[in-house]
């Protein structure tokens, strides 16, 4: 079922020595409040020093780790199961935490409306990291 959705990603956001701070809160509100993104699942795990994994509820964060965190319009959907949690969490290195955050680019949703509009479907869709684009930049001008 079509929801017409923008384009939906995923992000890990790995704090080694398990240093989450709650730091990345108001950048986060912020861009829900600008209507940049939506999110649609947001959940934390830590990885202990033996490599066990543990998932942690949004609710179960202190308010020094979660910080000021009002980016939730709405219901989070809980879109990431068990499974897909342990997946992803196994990017998360030993004495780590991190949270998984799930959202829809609201700033593409315009274009997505008018791809499927016109009949058209993206079949390509590839975050490149800041660095890699960074460097591949540097390279690009230096030539």
């Amino acid at each position: 079922m079509d929801m017409g959705l923008g384009p939906v990603e995923y992000l890990v956001i790995v704090f080694p020595g398990s240093r989450f701070t709650g730091a990345i809160a108001p950048a986060l509100t912020d861009a829900v409040a600008a209507r940049t993104v939506r999110i649609l699942d947001l959940t934390f795990v830590r990885r202990t020093d033996d490599g066990a994994l543990e998932h942690i509820e949004l609710q179960d964060l202190d308010a020094d780790e979660l910080g000021r965190l009002d980016p939730v319009e709405g219901r989070v959907r809980a879109l990431l199961n068990e499974d897909d949690i342990q997946a992803l969490g196994q990017r998360v290195p030993p004495g780590s935490s991190a949270a998984l955050i799930v959202w829809e680019d609201l700033w593409a949703k315009p274009l997505a409306d008018a791809v499927r509009e016109a009949g058209g479907e993206v079949v390509a869709h590839e975050r490149i990291p800041a660095t890699v684009a960074g460097h591949a930049m540097t390279a690009a001008l230096s030539h």
